[in-house]
């Protein structure tokens, strides 16, 4: 709520622009880190299987640093 509130707040639209352009994909990331892990935690032991704790293991630990580089490289073009 606060990045979005202080990015509202930025004078030029195109700086916002910018900066939504930066930080949406970084918080989509997070976001996706941060449900699987609740849901692995908190979901109940009548729907466990082992094929859905595998889908959230590799949700939860191999596609957000696989992302990263994407995104950074995402980040560099928009700066140039």
């Amino acid at each position: 709520v606060q990045i979005f509130t202080a990015v509202l707040r930025m004078p030029s639209e195109q700086g916002r622009h910018k900066a939504f352009s930066m930080c949406l994909p970084h918080l989509a990331v997070v976001f996706l880190f941060v449900s699987t892990s609740f849901f692995a935690c908190l979901k109940p032991p009548s729907i466990s299987s082992p094929a859905l704790d595998v889908v959230l293991a590799v949700l939860y630990s191999v596609v957000p640093p696989a992302v990263n580089p994407l995104l950074y490289s995402m980040r560099n073009k928009e700066l140039k």
